[in-house]
């Protein structure tokens, strides 16, 4: 997981697994869950709800690429799984859309915000719990954002048409979660699509 990303220890009962490629057991939270379909195909289950034998692997865009180079899946499944070249791409998109997901939920309890003022409105409230500035939003207007909301993480992961579509407009560059369980849940996720996407995701503004 992203050092950067806080998220509160006792949210809920740590999960160790196993990742098949390092070997390494960690929290669950801190992976992804795969399963070989009954046709033999390997596949993501971020939701962790699949049936079937769960092989896990560290959240990170390079530790699933070793998974399919070196067979890990295949060893792991006794032989019995047929792995996409494409996995790790799979999971980005999936791990995104759950991120995205997150905040029309969020949205549509009346829990998140997007535009400048409204944000800068929330900050001023001291509801913050976690501030999101799109890839292309300007330095500067995420940099005073984030003065107005010093505690508050910042995630920058999503491109301001994946923000745009979520909340119904043309553009959008700022938007925020207001503290809770909802903007805790949307960190945890950030933090492992932060594995997959080369933007940082944290509180340090980079």
């Amino acid at each position: 997981m992203n050092t950067d990303v806080l998220i509160e220890p006792n949210e809920r009962t740590t999960r160790e697994r196993r990742c098949i490629v390092t070997r390494e057991s960690g929290d669950a939270a801190e992976m992804v869950r795969f399963v070989v379909a009954p046709d033999g195909a390997v596949v993501p289950d971020v939701d962790e709800k699949l049936p079937g034998r769960g092989l896990w692997l560290k959240a990170a865009r390079d530790i699933v690429g070793q998974a399919v180079e070196k067979g890990a899946f295949q060893r792991a499944a006794s032989g019995k799984a047929r792995v996409s070249p494409e996995l790790a791409g799979e999971v980005e998109a999936l791990l995104a859309r759950r991120c995205l997901s997150l905040i029309g939920f969020a949205r549509r309890a009346g829990l998140a915000v997007a535009g400048f003022e409204k944000v800068r409105a929330m900050a001023g409230k001291g509801k913050i719990g976690v501030l999101i500035s799109s890839r292309e939003a300007a330095e500067d207007g995420r940099r005073k954002l984030s003065s107005l909301a010093p505690e508050a993480p910042v995630v920058r992961l999503f491109a301001e048409a994946e923000l745009a579509q979520v909340f119904g407009r043309d553009t959008v560059a700022h938007a925020a979660i207001e503290r809770g369980k909802m903007a805790r849940e949307f960190l945890r996720e950030a933090a492992r699509l932060a594995g997959f996407r080369t933007q940082a995701t944290g509180t340090a503004l980079n």
